[in-house]
């Protein structure tokens, strides 16, 4: 690990404000395709469907020529993402405002701005957040989706330092679903999503580049995943917020499993926990029934 302190103090406050605009068509295929590996018998989408919350991942693809991408498969940091040091990127989390669902058929825009930008020392070493606003309109140019995204930038770790106490479940589930992740899986959500980051689907790469013991599950495949849970279990409950945090990992090496306990007062917790018991990642939901 690096301790190069000319690298924790680099000022990235220029790359605040920088914004970009992606466009994309809500095609009825991805939706289908994402329905199918998520095992659900659902009617095929037609123009017009709503789509559920947070699919819209799968309808802004970067166009990254191969002579801009960076080793680990990512467009190369440098051109919207600022020279941030660290090899290690992870997304940390996000907080959603649903106002609208974007629609079968029609054509889209994001328009992501970063918002902000903070390097910090934590336990495992020097840490760099990067939080961006994305904000999703319709065809008609109504707002449909607010995010706020957070990625983390990070060192290789120290595989000597000793590993996080592992942190409990936040409540007693009321409902519970096991997840079976397979290279497979990973494969058509990266494929969905235009995700070529290696830590998704190059084993060698991640063990011997980034150190870690198998293929990471994105982190915004196992947030669809408790979302699929809310679904499965209160399909006719509309989701209008949604604020997630990812505390650890998950691998491809064993199942994990998803969970929910809904209130009384229109909202929700939803949760993953990794195969060795420990809470991989937590969110607090508001909906209206």
């Amino acid at each position: 690990m690096s301790s190069d302190p000319d690298r924790n103090e680099t000022d990235f406050s220029a790359w605040i404000g920088k914004s970009e605009t992606k466009h994309g068509n809500v095609s009825a295929y991805a939706a289908d395709y994402f329905t199918a590996t998520l095992d659900r018998d659902d009617a095929p989408f037609k123009d017009g469907d709503p789509l559920p919350p947070a699919w819209h991942y799968f309808y802004f693809h970067e166009l990254v020529a191969f002579a801009e991408t960076g080793e680990d498969g990512h467009r190369a940091k440098g051109s919207f993402m600022p020279p941030i040091p660290y090899p290690r990127r992870m997304w940390a989390g996000s907080k959603m405002t649903f106002d609208a669902p974007m629609r079968i058929g029609e054509k889209v825009r994001k328009v992501i701005t970063i918002a902000d930008i903070a390097v910090k020392n934590g336990a495992s070493g020097p840490l760099c957040f990067v939080t961006t606003t994305e904000e999703v309109f319709g065809e008609d140019d109504r707002l449909t989706t607010t995010e706020r995204r957070t990625q983390v930038y990070r060192d290789i770790a120290d595989p000597s330092a000793p590993k996080p106490k592992p942190r409990p479940a936040p409540a007693e589930a009321v409902w519970s679903r096991t997840i079976h992740p397979s290279a497979v899986m990973l494969f058509r959500y990266s494929a969905l999503t235009m995700n070529s980051h290696r830590i998704h689907y190059d084993k060698d790469y991640v063990r011997d580049v980034e150190g870690y013991p198998g293929l990471l599950f994105h982190g915004p495949l196992t947030m669809t995943m408790m979302l699929d849970l809310f679904r499965r279990e209160m399909p006719a409950a509309t989701i209008t917020e949604f604020d997630l945090r990812a505390v650890s990992p998950v691998y491809d090496t064993m199942d994990f499993t998803v969970h929910g306990a809904p209130g009384e007062d229109g909202t929700c917790k939803l949760w993953a926990m990794t195969g060795e018991g420990a809470l991989a990642m937590t969110a607090d939901v508001a909906f209206t029934a």
